[in-house]
């Protein structure tokens, strides 16, 4: 009787999983989403003042803006005592990758004021963005290297947020590139879909990066499982990962730092008419 049951119990699951549309979330994919999706400006970036001005004055600018860049080409950086010495370990894998693509250097704080202080709340991950000229909180919430926050690429995106960078959906060009599922989005949650002004954001003459470690996955703010950002060629596979940076990731990074380049995006394919 148990074995009937065990394989009736497979029958139907099966027969959910082959009904769900092609567009929706597998419960793995949420669960690692889901610590970049919290109540912060979409999801996990603290805005200060100017920044947020930023959003409706194209007068402002936000990462253009060069003071907003590490003075020296240095980040001091202070360890938080919440995390264990495999997590800190692991934050310092994202540090020395970043620093192995780039002339930055991640220094441990000793008597510095401006600084990024790591800190461990069981509120997700996030960070503020760019320099701001004084002690600047970046979260990660507790996981097991490897997950959630602590997956390598989220370190670097949140890393890459206190060095200067917005998410990559937000490019005032999306639209040509990205779809946003306005329909699927959790109510309340649109503006974490807004588009910036080309004063405010640059490419650092690259073109969009669907690969970007700044992008957000596919199901970002999901109301129903469904994709919230589909590619103009319904690619969804294609955009947002948490693994490492892509080629266009470096290549903005050193522009923005003035650092030598060491690797060239791969050009964008001709057009077929």
């Amino acid at each position: 009787m148990n074995k009937i049951l065990i394989a009736i119990s497979i029958a139907v699951l099966f027969t959910l999983a082959l009904s769900l549309p092609l567009d929706s979330i597998s419960g793995r994919e949420k669960s690692e989403e889901t610590a970049e999706y919290g109540n912060h400006y979409e999801g996990d970036m603290l805005l200060n003042k100017d920044q947020l001005d930023a959003l409706s004055s194209p007068e402002r600018n936000g990462l253009i803006n060069e003071k907003y860049r590490w003075p020296n080409k240095t980040v001091p950086y202070q360890l938080s005592a919440n995390h264990t010495k495999e997590q800190q370990d692991y934050i310092e894998v994202g540090l020395k990758t970043l620093e192995s693509v780039s002339c930055l250097k991640f220094v441990r704080r000793t008597n510095e004021t401006q600084f990024v202080n790591l800190t461990g709340e069981a509120d997700g991950c996030y960070s503020s963005i760019g320099f701001q000229n004084k002690s600047q909180n970046l979260n990660l919430q507790k996981y097991e290297p490897g997950s959630g926050c602590f997956r390598l690429g989220t370190i670097m995106h949140e890393f890459l947020h206190a060095l200067g960078f917005y998410h990559m959906q937000s490019a005032y060009d999306r639209d040509d590139y990205v779809e946003i599922k306005w329909d699927n989005i959790t109510p309340g949650m649109e503006h974490n879909f807004n588009k910036y002004n080309s004063s405010v954001v640059t490419h650092f003459n690259t073109t969009y990066d669907y690969e970007s470690v700044m992008h957000y996955g596919a199901f970002g703010f999901s109301k129903n499982g469904n994709a919230t950002i589909v590619p103009t060629d319904g690619d969804l596979g294609k955009i947002g990962q948490r693994e490492g940076l892509s080629k266009k990731d470096i290549w903005k990074l050193n522009l923005m730092y003035e650092c030598e380049n060491t690797v060239e995006p791969e050009p964008e394919p001709e057009p077929e008419y």
